[in-house]
C-alpha cells in the first residue's frame, strides 16, 4: 500500500500523482481510502489517466485503471462503501488470470502462473479486505465483491469454499460473468460427489450422488453445472494438506478424535493441486470434469501412524474412538493424469513426509 498526505507526491502505477489537504491510501485493484474528515469545498481537480475528480466535499472516482472499488473512511473509523464499475485503462493480457477466493490454493496458483507467463496479471476477489495487503505484497491485485460485468479475464480459477457463501451457485455465475471466453475458466470442487461411502474403488467415471440426496454435495453439484454451462471445466480435488494444514494437523491438535480410524480418505498436497490446476487451465479445455488426488488412499489410522512415526511433529496424536460413522472412497486419477500428462510433486502422504 502507498500513502500519500499533505502536498505529498508518489508513483502509482508509473503515475505520479500529487493531492493536497486530503489523505489517501491506494491499493491496485483495490480501494482508495481517504483519512480526512473534509475535502477542501473548493477543490477542483481531475488527475489524467486515471480520471480521478475532486471537488466540494466530495471525492468522484471513475477508476480507469485497475481499481474497481473505493472507501472513504472518517477520522472515527466509519467506512461507507460504494462499488463503481471500471475499465483498466491498459489493456487485460492475453494470460492474466482472476482468482476467486485467493487463498491458501489461490496464492499457490498465482505463484506458478506467474512462472509460466511472467509479465502478468493476477488479480483475486475477496470476500473481506482482512488480507488484501497480504495479497499485494504477493503481487496480487485484489478487490471486494464483484467486478462490473464489463471487467473480464481470459482466464479465472475459482477457488472459494462454500462455506463462506449463502449462494454458491451464483456465486459461480458471477465468476463464469467475469471470464471474456478466451483461455479458461476452472472451478476447484470437490471429490465428495463421488458415490461411494463404503471404502470402495472410485475413480473419474464412478457415479455421482443424486442431488436431492445431501446438502453438502447439492451445493458442490449445483455449482459445477453453473461451470459447465457457461464452457468452464471443473476439478474435483480429494483432501488437501501441508505441514501446518489439513486433517492430519487438525487431528493432531485434537489427540483423541471422535471419528472411525479404518475411514478411507483422499489426499493431494496444496502444491500439487496448485500445479493440476494451472496444467487445466493451460490447456484451455471446455466443459471438462477432472480428478485431482495422490492415487494413495489411506484410513485415518494410517495417516496418523505415518504422523507420529516421522518424528516431525512437536506433539502425538492419541487415537480414534468413533466406531459407526460412514466409510469413505478409495480415489485413483489415472485418467486425468494420462491425460494432461501431470503427475503430483508428492506421490504420497508419506513421500511428503520424508521431505520435511
Amino acid at each position: 500500500m502507498m500513502m500519500m498526505g499533505l502536498g505529498s507526491i508518489f508513483h502509482l502505477n508509473s503515475i505520479t500523482l500529487c493531492m493536497h489537504h486530503t489523505q489517501i491510501q491506494f491499493q491496485p485493484f483495490g480501494f482508495p481510502y481517504s483519512k480526512s474528515n473534509n475535502l477542501l469545498p473548493s477543490l477542483s481537480t481531475t488527475i489524467p489517466g486515471w480520471g480521478i475528480k475532486l471537488k466540494s466535499k466530495t471525492l468522484s472516482l471513475s477508476l480507469m485503471a485497475s481499481a474497481t472499488h473505493f472507501q472513504v473512511s472518517s477520522e472515527d473509523g466509519s467506512a461507507p462503501t460504494q462499488e463503481l464499475g471500471s475499465s483498466p485503462s491498459h489493456a487485460i493480457g492475453q494470460h492474466d488470470l482472476l482468482i476467486v477466493g485467493p487463498g491458501v490454493l489461490g496464492r499457490l496458483v498465482a505463484q506458478k502462473w506467474r512462472q509460466e507467463y511472467p509479465g502478468c496479471q493476477v488479480f483475486g476477489q475477496t470476500v473481506t479486505t482482512n488480507h488484501h495487503e497480504e495479497l499485494v505484497k504477493l503481487g496480487i491485485s485484489p478487490s471486494l465483491k464483484w467486478t462490473k460485468e464489463g471487467y473480464k479475464f481470459p482466464y479465472v480459477i475459482f477457488c472459494a469454499p462454500p462455506y463462506q457463501s449463502s449462494d454458491y451457485p451464483g456465486d459461480l455465475r458471477q465468476a463464469a460473468l467475469c471470464w471474456n471466453g478466451e483461455g479458461a475458466f476452472l472451478f476447484t470442487s470437490s471429490s465428495a460427489p463421488y458415490d461411494c461411502n463404503d471404502n470402495g474403488f472410485c475413480d473419474e467415471d464412478t457415479p455421482l450422488v443424486q442431488i436431492g440426496r445431501s446438502p453438502r454435495t447439492d451445493v458442490l453439484l449445483k455449482a459445477e453445472n453453473v461451470v459447465l454451462e457457461f464452457g468452464g471445466s471443473v476439478v474435483r480435488l480429494s483432501g488437501l494438506y501441508k505441514e501446518d494444514r489439513g486433517a492430519h494437523a487438525y487431528w493432531l491438535e485434537k489427540g483423541i478424535v471422535e471419528s472411525r480410524p479404518d475411514h478411507i480418505l483422499n489426499l493431494i498436497h496444496y502444491e500439487d493441486a496448485a500445479s493440476l490446476s494451472v496444467t487445466i487451465l493451460k490447456k484451455k479445455f471446455r466443459k471438462r470434469i477432472f480428478l485431482g488426488c495422490d492415487s494413495h488412499p489411506l484410513s485415518r489410522q494410517e495417516v496418523m501412524d505415518l504422523v507420529n512415526q516421522s518424528g516431525k511433529f512437536s506433539k502425538r496424536f492419541e487415537k480414534f474412538t468413533g466406531t459407526d460413522d460412514p466409510l469413505g472412497k478409495r480415489l485413483n486419477n489415472s485418467k486425468t493424469r494420462e491425460e494432461l500428462g501431470w503427475e503430483p510433486k508428492y506421490s504420497s502422504f508419506a513421500h511428503f513426509l520424508e521431505t520435511l
